[in-house]
Order: structure tokens, then C-alpha cells, then sequence
């Protein structure tokens, strides 16, 4: 196995707020608290050390009862305990529960969680570091987690869905296990697969017992401990927040002023409602509207006084479910949190949160951007290079890609630049000479430099057209290699699912991940295997 790597930029995949964070840009400075470096951490550890001792104890307890029911290594066990120590800390990362992991890149977060808790006890050995999956249990968009990609078919759960996607009862995944195992051959990797899925989602009644089963199957030997935010008591030690929002409506105020100043530069990623919480109940995850006095709760009958309300977050605290603006803020409060590892498209939002975690006294965790990598065989490196296309190069828009490479291998020069270079001082002087004789020729003279300059794009198009036709065979080997390192034209991480590659490459798969990936790296990595 070999690692090469290239700058995120360069990829092309990257917004431009995610590459402007990486390059320490200075406009962004006031959006975030401590960079992902050691010093970062250094000072973050500092930040966190007051984190309240009585909710350690909360929060061992709870992940003890959550994880009762499935085998844990006895370093996960080890971790859990930790948690009640003063010097102990977490990083975590969170994801929906899709179906099988869904994209390949659920796995890349987790190692990135993993390895810098490594790291980390490395350059800081008094404190400890407990890797943290979070489960998006009361997430409700269905739609979005409901099936895989395996072999450019899609492997669905197709069913009606309501509520928070964690309660879903796991009725139907027998047809969707036989439509799986139909595709997928007797190999000992493809077995290997056939009864992992099996396991999971055949033998748990939920889906959140059957991600959390599936998850620990891959990575509870290293120590990864998996959380359920949808746990009364620790929606018990959110109970504060949730009614200082429900009365003063604390994060739409904040977040809209942070918003004001994000949006001068960069796409806001997600806009904040007057209340960011939802009513949770089985089948029912529904936002709350305060309307006419009343606290209503969105497309059904219910509804609650300011009193009624007040007493239904004391005594039932699991009901209220905190959406895509205060779920980070529930996390940082139940987790002695150093750091938060996520994707570009989720990071973008954190950072529209750091004025409301000051405003409610909450110590901003460091961002990370988790590992991205593209996994490569040596075969195709070899067709890479018989191509003669570099690792930056495969990034490249298709038609970009062919239109360097036309351009590279013809012996005509398709190049036109000199050209209207060349034309563009001509046209010149015929304005300057225009201003002299008669000022209203200027503008014949721009329409036909116009003119000109689109004839020879024109013919420029025409002749490299010609070529690709002429190199028809180097043009369909270079789409052919490139379609299959990026499935429909995407980064394959966020298209296949991890199954895909495991039946090639068993059960070394995820150690040869831990080996490649370096979370503090922060480039974009390509795994030659």
C-alpha cells in the first residue's frame, strides 16, 4: 500500500468556505474557535477542563445501559469508564443511519476518530481520548438513508417512514437481505458480507440496535464508543437550553446575526427557525411553532401553553428533539468534547454557530475536516500512466480531462490563444484609431472584434472535435479508467458502499484504512493498493 496526496483545493471538490478554513484565511477567523493543530488542542484541552463532574457520571451511565446489549471489546469497556475521569476528553464524529454505512466515507470518519484520538495520547499522554460515534437517531429525512450503492445498483428498504428514522422497526429488510444476497456471489468475503447484513438488520428490531450492532461489529475492537442522543437522561442535562429556546428564542436570534456576516463571503448552509426544536414521539417528529400564545406542534391537534410546555420539558425531556442548528449544541453539552469531525457540507453549518455557543456560555469544539480519500489499484495507476495522466489530472471534469489530453497527444497546435491574443492588440489600435477619426465607429469595431474572436472558438471547437475523433481509442481508455475511480462522475467515496470494496479486498480493508489515514494531514489522500 502506498499514500499519495493532493491539496482538497485541487480536487475541485471542496467549497470554497472548506478551503478558505484550511488555508487559515483570516476572514475566517471569528467563525471558529481553536485550529486542528497540536497547539489547537493544546489550548482546547484547557478549555474543556471544567467540563461537570456529576454529568460524566450521567453520561457513563447511559452509554453502559445503551450499549448492555452488544458485545463489546474490552477497550471500548475501558473507554466508557474513562469518560468519569476529570483528564479524559472525546472526539466524535456523527452520521445518519444508513443502510449498510451507506457511502464508503461513513468509514473514513470513524477511522479519522479513531487515529487522532491516537495521535493525540501521543503528544498529550496525562489526558486521555475517547473516539465517539454519534447516531443521528431522531433524524427523520428517510429518504436519504434508506438504501446503498453496491455495483452502480441501488439496495433499497422500501417502505412508508415517520418519526425519528432510529425507532423505525426493522419490518421488510428480509426481502431487502434477499435482494442483496442475489447480487452477490459465495466467496468468502461476499459470505462474509451476506452475514453481516444479516445480523444486523435480521436479528435487532430497530434501527438503532441495528447500526449500533453493525458499527461495533467494524470498529469495536479499536476502542469506538457509540452514543444515542435520544436518551432521556441526557436530554435531562439539555433541559436549560431547550427552555431558554422555547422562551427567548436564543439560536435563530444568534445564528441569523452570524449568518448576516458569513453570507458577505460564502453560501450559508442551512437558516435557522424561530424555535430549532422538534416534538418527538413514536411515529412523530414534528417542528413546534409558537403561534397565538400557544406553543403548536406542527400538522397535528397539539398544542401548549407557555406553562404546559415548561412542564412537559421537565418531565419528559426526551420528547423535545433538537434539529441541524442546536443538535451540536446538545453534543457539546452531554460530551466532554474536544473536537468534531464531519464533512465539508456539515462543517459549513458549525460555522454558523460559534456567536450562539458563547452566547449560552459552551466551550466552540476545534473542526475537522475528516479524511477523504480515493482508493486506487496499482492496475489502474499503470493505465494512469500509460495515459499519461497525473493523480491531480483524474480530478478533472470529464470533458475537461479529455479536452487536456486531445490537446497534449495531437501533433496540430489546437491552441488558439495566440491567436486572439494576437487579434485583441488589433482590434486595439482600430479603437484608438476610431477615437480619433470618429468616436461613434468604436462600437462596430467591438462588434466585429466580437465577431472574430467567436469565429475562431468556433473553429477551435470544430478542430479539437476532429482530433477526439481522431484518437477515438485514447479518449475511450482515459473515460473508462476515470468512470471507475469516480462513479457518475462523483468522488467514489460519497457513491459506493464499503461492501463493494470488501469482497475484493477482505478483511484487510479496514486496518489498510487506519494505516493510510492521518487526520491531521488535512490534504486529500489517495490509497494505492
Amino acid at each position: 500500500m502506498k499514500v499519495h496526496s493532493i491539496p482538497f483545493k485541487n480536487t475541485g471538490y471542496f467549497s470554497k468556505l472548506i478551503c478558505d478554513y484550511l488555508d487559515k484565511n483570516p476572514n475566517l477567523s471569528s467563525f471558529y474557535g481553536n485550529f486542528p493543530d497540536l497547539a489547537g488542542f493544546k489550548n482546547q484541552i484547557e478549555l474543556k477542563a471544567s467540563f461537570i463532574a456529576e454529568r460524566r457520571n450521567i453520561l457513563v451511565t447511559s452509554l453502559k445501559n445503551q450499549n448492555k446489549l452488544i458485545n463489546k471489546s474490552e477497550q471500548t469497556i475501558a473507554n466508557i469508564n474513562l469518560l468519569k475521569q476529570e483528564n479524559t476528553f472525546t472526539i466524535t464524529t456523527g452520521h445518519q443511519l444508513n443502510i449498510f454505512t451507506g457511502p464508503l466515507y461513513f468509514l473514513y470518519k470513524i477511522v479519522s476518530v479513531i487515529n487522532l484520538t491516537k495521535q493525540l495520547k501521543t503528544q498529550f499522554p496525562a489526558s486521555n481520548f475517547v473516539p465517539i460515534y454519534w447516531m443521528a437517531t431522531e433524524d427523520h429525512d428517510f429518504d436519504e438513508i434508506n438504501y446503498f450503492n453496491f455495483k452502480q445498483q441501488k439496495v433499497s428498504w422500501n417502505r412508508e417512514s415517520s418519526g425519528g428514522v432510529g425507532r423505525l422497526k426493522t419490518d421488510g429488510f428480509d426481502k431487502v437481505f434477499e435482494g442483496f444476497s442475489s447480487i452477490l456471489g459465495t466467496s468468502i468475503n461476499e459470505n462474509y458480507i451476506k452475514e453481516l447484513f444479516k445480523e444486523s438488520y435480521l436479528k435487532h428490531k430497530n434501527l438503532t440496535d441495528a447500526t449500533r450492532y453493525l458499527v461495533n461489529e467494524l470498529f469495536g475492537n479499536y476502542g469506538l464508543v457509540i452514543i444515542d442522543g435520544d436518551d432521556p437522561k441526557l436530554k435531562k442535562e439539555f433541559s436549560s437550553i431547550v427552555e431558554d429556546e422555547l422562551l427567548n428564542n436564543t439560536s435563530f436570534k444568534e445564528v441569523s446575526k452570524t449568518n448576516e456576516k458569513l453570507e458577505e463571503a460564502y453560501k450559508i448552509q442551512v437558516n435557522p427557525r424561530e424555535i430549532n426544536l422538534f416534538y418527538l414521539k413514536d411515529n412523530l417528529r414534528e417542528r413546534i411553532i409558537f403561534k397565538n400564545g400557544y406553543y403548536k406542534i406542527n400538522d397535528t391537534s397539539i398544542s401548549f401553553s407557555t406553562e404546559e410546555i415548561l412542564n412537559e420539558v421537565k418531565n419528559h425531556p426526551e420528547r423535545f428533539s433538537p434539529n441541524v442548528i442546536m443538535r451540536p449544541l446538545y453534543q457539546e453539552t452531554i460530551l466532554p468534547n474536544l473536537c468534531y469531525i464531519g464533512g465539508g457540507g456539515e462543517l459549513a453549518y458549525w460555522f454558523q454557530l460559534k456567536n450562539y455557543f458563547d452566547k449560552v456560555k459552551t466551550p466552540f469544539p476545534i473542526l475537522l475536516l475528516r479524511n477523504s480519500a480515493l482508493l486506487v489499484t496499482t492496475k489502474q495507476l499503470i493505465k494512469l500512466e500509460k495515459l499519461n495522466i497525473s493523480l491531480p489530472e483524474i480530478f478533472l471534469k470529464q470533458e475537461e480531462l479529455v479536452n487536456k489530453k486531445v490537446k497534449e497527444i495531437s501533433k496540430i497546435n489546437i491552441d488558439f490563444s495566440k491567436q486572439k491574443k494576437f487579434l485583441k492588440q488589433q482590434f486595439a489600435s482600430l479603437k484608438e484609431l476610431s477615437k480619433q477619426t470618429d468616436i461613434s465607429f468604436v462600437g462596430a469595431v467591438n462588434a466585429q472584434e466580437a465577431k472574430q474572436l467567436k469565429g475562431l472558438e468556433y473553429l477551435e471547437k470544430r478542430l479539437l472535435k476532429a482530433q477526439k475523433r481522431k484518437f477515438t481509442d485514447e479518449v475511450d481508455r482515459l473515460k473508462l479508467v476515470q468512470n471507475a475511480l469516480f462513479p457518475n462522475q462523483s468522488l467514489e467515496e460519497r457513491t459506493r458502499n464499503f461492501s463493494e470494496v470488501y469482497i475484493e479486498v477482505g478483511s484487510d480493508l479496514i486496518p489498510m484504512i487506519f494505516n493510510a489515514l492521518d487526520p491531521l494531514k488535512l490534504e486529500f489522500l489517495i490509497i494505492e493498493y
